[in-house]
């Protein structure tokens, strides 16, 4: 008999995404101050930092709790120090946690047009820092970048456990002059990701060191709907390792044909969650890896009419009741297809625990595996048969790599 391992999916669920226009994201505002984002975090200048600042909440960052942190012109936050570097050095750095939107040699010291960086906490549970339309070194800014870093207490899901938003509404540049960069391209392009300081935990978003840091303003790991919105989970003092439903892997991108590829490494009665978005459906394949052999579909409110399963090929398969369990049999299948989700269930596509689904697959080790939203014209507020799919739905398409989190041993 196969040995069965447990995957759990944590799914997102929304509006179809045919219903949204792709654009830029927008940064946070409304904060008041000279650019509506808050305070000047510092005076403009070049590599240095702002004094001690408060949390409005505390954090536990990878087993440290911090309660205070620093803001640094070049694109990052510090919690035990202020950071002048300019130039980014590959995570991880020991003894040095920082939260990094764009880990670059940002200069404000050209004014006007230099740009500034912002400072604002909305309410007792946010904290926003934007870097508005800033230059590069040494004094630059016929190139600009317009991003921001929003943390968010999440102690609803456990004491100390935190979100992490980047938002990048515009960027045009990777590299000051120092850093090897003309024209701010080339050199040592920016960074962007998270560093626990440990040497161990650390997240580096896609195209970092490369020029292709800047499609960062052009992709999301949320949705192809949010081009330049980027989330992480922060959850029990470590990273969204899957371990919960509250700490689902992300994937680590979501392109603008919109489907969400995940590779982990499956271990006996291991129970992981991932978290992609979808609409009214879903398809599951799995590339490489054990079969699956269960699934367990959660119970949504206002959806009680239950879903259908069907064969990537659109056999139909049979249907489960929420909350119900789909037995695939002891040799499994490598996908399936889901439909059914009630638009009319209205379930918010942030909820990044709408809808968990448990799998168990018929073996153990590297699955990769990849989900494809499905979407469809609502006006009618019917989903079609599979065998009329492929006239009436948006289909996202696959994005790359795996995994909410970088390690290294």
């Amino acid at each position: 008999m196969n040995k069965l391992q447990t995957v759990a999916i944590c799914m997102m669920f929304g509006l179809p995404l045919a219903m949204f226009s792709a654009h830029a994201v927008e940064l946070r505002s409304g904060f008041g101050g000279p650019e509506d984002f808050g305070d000047l975090s510092q005076l403009p200048n070049d590599d240095s930092s702002s004094s001690q600042l408060n949390l409005p909440f505390a954090i536990n960052f990878f087993g440290s709790s911090y309660s205070n942190f620093f803001v640094n012109n070049n694109g990052n936050i510090t919690f035990k120090s202020q950071l002048p570097q300019f130039t980014p050095s590959p995570f991880p750095v020991t003894n040095q946690p920082t939260i990094a939107p764009f880990w670059a040699d940002v200069d404000t010291s050209s004014q006007p047009g230099g740009g500034a960086v912002y400072v604002a906490s909305p309410n007792a549970d946010t904290f926003v820092v934007t870097w508005h339309n800033v230059g590069y070194y040494a004094g630059n800014n016929d190139k600009v970048n317009d991003f921001q870093l929003t943390l968010q207490n999440r102690a609803d899901t456990g004491a100390g456990n935190f979100d992490i938003e980047f938002r990048y509404n515009q960027l045009q540049w990777t590299t000051g002059d120092a850093s090897g960069g003309s024209g701010g391209q080339g050199g040592v392009p920016a960074q962007a990701g998270y560093d626990a300081g440990d040497g161990s935990n650390f997240f580096v978003l896609p195209g970092s060191f490369s020029a292709a840091v800047l499609d960062l303003a052009n992709t999301s790991n949320v949705s192809a709907a949010t081009p330049g919105l980027w989330t992480m989970a922060i959850r029990n003092g470590g990273t969204s390792d899957g371990s919960s439903a509250g700490s689902p892997l992300l994937p680590v991108i979501v392109d603008d044909t919109g489907a969400y590829q995940f590779g982990f490494d499956i271990v006996l009665d291991q129970r992981i969650f991932i978290d992609p978005i979808v609409a009214v459906g879903y398809d599951y394949e799995v590339s490489s890896g054990p079969n699956i052999v269960t699934a367990l579909f959660p119970v949504v409110a206002g959806d009680t009419d239950g879903y259908d399963i069907y064969s990537l090929a659109g056999v139909p398969l049979g249907s489960v009741a929420p909350g119900g369990l789909f037995d695939f049999g002891s040799e499994g299948v490598d996908g399936f297809r889901l439909l059914g989700i009630d638009i009319a269930a209205g379930l918010d596509p942030a909820d990044t625990t709408a809808f968990i689904t448990g799998l168990t697959f018929g073996g153990e080790g590297q699955v990769s595996m990849s989900m494809t939203p499905i979407t469809v014209d609502t006006g009618t507020g019917e989903v079609p048969e599979p065998s009329s799919l492929a006239l009436m739905i948006a289909v996202l398409g696959v994005a790359s790599v795996a995994a909410g989190r970088a390690r290294q041993s």
